[in-house]
């Protein structure tokens, strides 16, 4: 099964567009076992394409042993777009998408998405941050932006599993546009992310934690911290200061451990 958009239909056709699509050449960005990210243009325009090879068994099997959910395919990125589009949430646009095989452990599969152009991570932001200066009014719109993200994808059952700032797409043309204080956010890097009815405590809170964690060296205050809390919660910030809940006192926790996991690792 192999579904394209009209604009790529021409550069992966026939009855081996498949094999086409794996044998795609650009700039790699990630290149682990069982998953390979690249950039590549056509017509003038970019595409990321993530090409799932298959897995194995034995993956599969370190995956559940560790508690965690085995991503099988480019299935679980497809269903998420999707999912964070009919919630109003900004994200990746779909250009490809196919599958083969029935073997969980052997199945091919990719999902080819247009480049969100002219745009820096929420990351890169921090760390440039004399080179893309916010006003206060500025940072509280991202900050409120992030929020609502977070409310929105939680409320609805979805949740990321790697909910880091660097997964978060702002284009820089906002941050030239003083008067507008609505950021166009794009949510990226949905492979691990799970749909349900509703998300489980557990999982909630690491999207939480690690949200949190990867803001730490954000130059963020106290002040904030509430604001995205109140936001998160949809309650005012005196009512938030008043009765922070046992599940930010635990989320703070979980985000220290972290921070100095993090900084151990890489020190």
């Amino acid at each position: 099964m192999i579904t394209l958009c009209p604009a790529l239909q021409d550069k992966f056709s026939g009855e081996d567009a498949f094999e086409q699509v794996f044998a795609t050449e650009g700039k790699i960005y990630r290149n682990f076992k069982g998953r390979k990210t690249l950039r590549f243009e056509h017509s003038g325009k970019g595409y990321f394409l993530k090409i799932h090879p298959g897995v194995g068994w034995g993956e599969i099997l370190k995956s559940l042993l560790n508690f965690k959910v085995p991503v099988l395919g480019a299935k679980d990125e497809h269903d998420a777009i999707l999912a964070l589009e009919k919630i109003g949430v900004q994200t990746m646009t779909i250009a490809g998408y196919g599958f083969r095989g029935r073997n969980p452990a052997r199945m091919q599969s990719f999902i080819i998405t247009e480049e969100i152009e002219n745009s820096l991570s929420l990351e890169d932001l921090v760390l440039n941050k004399n080179n893309y200066p916010l006003s206060p009014k500025g940072k509280r719109a991202l900050l409120r932006k992030v929020a609502e993200i977070s409310r929105a994808m939680h409320q609805n059952g979805v949740n990321h599993c790697d909910f880091y700032l660097c997964h978060f797409l702002l284009p820089v043309k906002w941050l030239k546009e003083k008067d507008d204080f609505d950021p166009p956010l794009y949510v990226i890097d949905l492979h691990r992310t799970q749909i349900r009815s509703a998300v489980p405590q557990r999982w909630l809170e690491k999207d939480l934690a690690g949200l949190h964690f990867s803001s730490m060296d954000a130059g963020l205050t106290i002040r904030d911290r509430l604001r995205f809390i109140s936001c998160y919660e949809d309650r005012t910030v005196g009512r938030t200061h008043k009765d922070l809940s046992r599940l930010w006192a635990k989320i703070d926790r979980k985000s220290i451990r972290l921070h100095k996991k993090f900084h151990k690792k890489y020190s």
